[in-house]
């Protein structure tokens, strides 16, 4: 069964990912880019090809994500799997997963505000653009693979059906960058209550995963060896992935009708998740 590790773009899924594959895929809790492999992007071309379809035919793809999802299954316990993709039906025909291929989701939610700050360096967009990002529904399309991602409130207003059958773990990303340790705890139980295991919790592994996946020293890693998510500029050149951090706060970067735009846009949710008051 699949555990998603959904998001709208950049609101903190690399980071869940980090944490998770330094904890489950490392013995000493080290974090390094090549485990986050263990936790690979759907949809991606590679799930499909064994399907036999057009993979250039996006109708073609859309109706094949169940059947990419069942091969997936194929193979017995817990998978991870991260995505951007609305838990919605694609071209309001073809259902993103079910309940036969799902055991749950952790949903990572972040200020948009903030969601349009980080979205300008990652997309090489200025503020406008970003600001349509989050506000209208929009398609991403990676290796001709289309991603149904919506604007930010349909994104995290689809994943919140899975709360109704209590298979859903909501992680604020604020939440997670200042109280870690709670908050990568929170995920691991949710962990072994969905995938009903008991495992127990190495909490000596937890605090060593979450020192070697600070900010400071994803951002020296990304220096050291190029990270392979990063995004490329108009002048061929890679951008930071780790590029801000803490310092990446809408309050001293937005102007007012920026942020009078996303705060209108988003207010009832924003309100609801404790953004607006």
């Amino acid at each position: 069964m699949i555990i998603w590790i959904a998001s709208f773009p950049k609101s903190g899924n690399t980071f869940v990912r980090a944490l998770l594959s330094s904890y489950f895929f490392s013995k000493s809790g080290d974090f390094e880019f090549g485990l986050l492999k263990n936790i690979k992007k759907f949809p991606k071309k590679s799930f499909f090809v064994k399907l036999g379809i057009d993979l250039n035919n996006p109708e073609q793809l859309a109706k094949s994500y169940i059947k990419a999802q069942e091969l997936i299954n194929k193979k017995k316990g817990i998978k991870f799997l991260k995505t951007h993709s609305s838990f919605c039906k694609m071209n309001n025909k073809y259902s993103f997963t079910n309940s036969e291929n799902t055991a749950g989701a952790i949903y990572l939610v972040r200020d948009p505000r903030n969601v349009v700050t980080s979205c300008t360096n990652h997309f090489n967009v200025d503020y406008d653009q970003a600001t349509k990002y989050v506000t209208e529904n929009w398609l991403f399309g990676e290796e001709t693979i289309p991603e149904y991602i919506g604007s930010w409130i349909f994104n995290y207003n689809s994943w919140k059906i899975l709360s109704k059958v209590n298979r859903l773990l909501l992680v604020k990303y604020e939440e997670l960058i200042s109280d870690t340790e709670n908050c990568f705890l929170k995920i691991l139980n949710f962990i072994n209550f969905i995938s009903k295991n008991n495992s127990f919790i190495d909490k000596e592994k937890l605090k060593r995963c979450i020192i070697s996946t600070q900010f400071n020293k994803l951002q020296n890693l990304e220096k050291k060896y190029g990270f392979d998510e990063a995004t490329i500029d108009n002048q061929n050149r890679k951008n930071k992935f780790f590029n801000l951090g803490k310092k990446n706060n809408w309050e001293n970067i937005l102007d007012k009708e920026i942020k009078k735009k996303i705060e209108q846009s988003c207010k009832d949710e924003m309100f609801e998740l404790g953004y607006l008051k």
